[in-house]
């Protein structure tokens, strides 16, 4: 009997502490780090979340706990350009849940919200933003895109509760006919440019030769001009030197050279106005006579 007493109270005394247990845990709820909890009391949605930490509640309250921390959505898609070529897509963004609008989320999406609204809402802006872009634009302003595609899903998503705070665009992918034709037109484009730089030489070249020319012309001319006054000036200083000789004659000093080179000898040549040739011993003529009768 003591041994039945005693499996008795035992078996008693679990099921008290098994009652409290499940008490306690209809009671009460704790919430981790980055999460909120959304109360709800016979289906009706608490507007009043539940932060961080431990909390009381009643039995008959359901918590539902909502990741408030940044999740991170890949989405692979395909999107038609401004002229048609097909895009292929795959784009990571990056959100989170407002932790004052998790009720929202919870009573009228659902928890299911990221393929119920952001996937849906990601894929609409994407195709949206790509279609104001051609092919090739899509291509260079990548940034852009990016940047535009950030505000169109915010402008949408804020309403909700939902925040998206990054967009990464991993990789755009085009068909093989439009990739062989954009390499097909930078190699034209290259072979363009080459034929530009060419030119721009040829001609630069040309200019220097034309420019080297008309250097010389004028150096030629320079020099020509420093002749012709060196002659002039040569010429001036002769006519100088001879004026002078010629100012400097007499009569008297030509009379001093006569006798100086005549050799004593007389005139041969006898009659009327003779003009008698004066020569010097050496042969050379030393001046003139006249003879008259």
């Amino acid at each position: 009997m003591t041994k039945e007493k005693a499996l008795k109270r035992g078996l008693g005394v679990a099921a008290v502490i098994l009652a409290v247990m499940i008490l306690v845990n209809l009671c009460t709820v704790i919430i981790s780090a980055g999460h909120t909890g959304v109360v709800s009391t016979f289906g009706r949605i608490s507007e009043d979340v539940l932060q961080e930490g431990f909390h009381m509640k009643a039995p008959w309250q359901k918590v539902t706990i909502m990741d408030n921390r940044i999740s991170k959505l890949e989405v692979e898609t395909e999107a038609f350009s401004s002229d048609l070529q097909t895009i292929s897509v795959n784009l990571a963004v990056n959100y989170r849940v407002d932790t004052a609008k998790s009720y929202y989320i919870i009573k009228n999406i659902g928890r299911s919200y990221e393929g119920v609204l952001v996937t849906p809402t990601v894929n609409e802006v994407l195709k949206s933003i790509l279609s104001s872009y051609t092919a090739e634009q899509s291509i260079t302003n990548r940034a852009l895109i990016s940047s535009d595609i950030l505000d169109g899903l915010n402008a949408k998503l804020n309403t909700s509760g939902i925040y998206v705070s990054d967009i990464n665009i991993i990789d755009f992918d085009f068909s093989d006919t439009y990739i062989d034709a954009i390499e097909a037109k930078q190699v034209a484009e290259q072979q363009k440019l080459k034929a530009q730089i060419e030119q721009e030489q040829l001609t630069m070249e040309k200019e220097a030769q034309a420019k080297r020319e008309i250097i010389a012309a004028e150096a030629a001319l320079e020099v020509s001009k420093i002749e012709a006054e060196a002659v002039e000036y040569a010429g001036q200083k002769e006519a100088a030197a001879n004026k002078a000789i010629s100012e400097s004659v007499t009569p008297e000093l030509v009379e001093y050279y006569k006798i100086q080179r005549w050799d004593g000898a007389l005139p041969g040549i006898t009659g009327a106005d003779s003009i008698i040739t004066m020569v010097s011993p050496d042969g050379t003529a030393a001046g003139t006579a006249q003879q008259t009768e």
